[in-house]
């Protein structure tokens, strides 16, 4: 028999009265599960003796809402709704629970709109910066087949999933990026602290610097000036970066397009892409949501440009009564197993589920390309490093050897 372990835990029962205590179980998933047969929504559970351990509670730093912050959301309302409480006892307690302030302001103007007798949907349509277009399409059609608590289940797994991808992401590209930060770190203290003692030593012994050298001296002594005007072009540069992403289709096109096509990361964000598209539209579809407005909304939410571009095609074609397959075929950026997969969808009327297993596919190949890309670039990195670290003590000692020779004519 496994050993049990104490968790704290806070929690809230049918009448919506809050309540803390102790439980015993094996792990998270029992004691959240003997909570649930109590009749208690688990809000907060943590393990005796750790202070990090929590079940669902909505984290937040600041103003922003991250995907976390919803994907966690997501759940704790699909867990509140399925237990039959009602949508604004359920915002009320979410809105006291979230601690990220934009997330928070919208759940109680959401909260107040629904009161008012406006739809849950129409309520949170009104604050598409904070939901994602996705989440208020399967709400509408949660709200219209009847079944809000599914479509709150589903809207949950797939952030969730969508989280758990961008982590693996953002896990391969965090080694580069820390050993990137580390190589100008160990640039600019060479330019600051080793270049000066080299050049004196140069000075006392005469003789003309190579260019190369000269080059780093001059470089030395302007870091005053070079290392805040290269932080302002970095700041400067991000900023304006995203206001395009944000203002220009045409700039968002050419940014994926780049990106579809790297050499080592172009096939991780083709997979990431498929795996999203491929998702997002099994839930909309799955959830009752009219296949055109499905493709419009799809297209908006893989992140990818080239396949929103694509999707407007495919709306076309099959508003003039094109199959959806044949149509996505004209699109290179779908690889003929997910067209081959969606039109056995539509032969035998199970789109949804065949979309499911794609991403399914595409989920594990992410996982895949992840694991080997880390794997690879580490190697790369250090050898990156070494080159830029090397030349510039090749650039240093340049200089010896020219005054050996000279030494030597002598």
């Amino acid at each position: 028999m496994p050993a049990t372990k104490v968790f704290h835990y806070n929690s809230i029962d049918a009448t919506g009265r809050k309540t803390k205590g102790t439980v015993e179980a094996p792990n998270e998933a029992a004691a959240t599960h003997v909570l649930r047969q109590r009749g208690e929504v688990p809000l907060e559970l943590v393990a005796a003796g750790q202070g990090l351990n929590m079940d669902i509670k909505i984290p937040g730093l600041g103003n922003r809402t991250k995907l976390k912050d919803l994907a966690v959301f997501s759940r704790q309302f699909a867990t509140m709704t399925a237990s039959g409480m009602s949508l604004l006892r359920s915002l009320a307690i979410l809105e006291e629970q979230t601690t990220a302030l934009s997330l928070k302001k919208a759940l109680g103007e959401v909260r107040t709109d629904v009161s008012g007798g406006v739809s849950l949907s129409a309520a949170m349509a009104k604050h598409d910066r904070i939901f994602p277009r996705l989440m208020i399409a399967m709400v509408r059609a949660g709200e219209a087949g009847g079944m809000i608590d599914r479509a709150l289940e589903q809207i949950a797994d797939s952030m969730e999933k969508d989280t758990a991808l961008r982590g693996k992401i953002k896990g391969a590209l965090t080694y580069p990026a820390i050993v990137l930060g580390f190589t100008f770190v160990l640039i600019a203290a060479v330019l600051k602290f080793i270049v000066p003692i080299f050049e004196n030593m140069f000075k006392n012994l005469g003789g003309e610097l190579p260019g190369i050298t000269q080059f780093l001296v001059d470089t030395s002594h302007n870091m005053y000036w070079i290392g805040p005007l290269t932080l302002a072009l970095l700041i400067g540069g991000t900023v304006a970066y995203k206001r395009q992403m944000r203002a220009s289709e045409s700039f968002r096109l050419a940014v994926d397009k780049v990106k579809l096509g790297m050499p080592v990361f172009g096939p991780l964000f083709r997979k990431l892409a498929m795996s999203r598209f491929s998702r997002n539209l099994g839930l909309l579809l799955n959830v009752g949501v009219p296949v055109m407005q499905a493709l419009a909304v799809v297209g908006e939410t893989t992140g990818n440009e080239v396949i929103n571009i694509a999707m407007r095609d495919v709306q076309s074609a099959v508003r003039d009564g094109q199959p959806m397959s044949s149509a996505m075929r004209h699109h290179k950026i779908f690889p003929e197993m997910v067209t081959q997969m969606i039109e056995v969808g539509e032969e035998s009327g199970q789109i949804s589920q065949m979309l499911d297993k794609v991403a399914d596919f595409y989920d594990r190949e992410v996982d895949s390309a992840a694991e080997s890309l880390t794997a690879s670039i580490e190697p790369i990195m250090v050898l990156v490093m070494g080159a830029v670290v090397g030349g510039m003590v090749i650039c240093l000692y340049l200089p010896m050897f020219t005054i050996y020779q000279n030494i030597q004519s002598n």
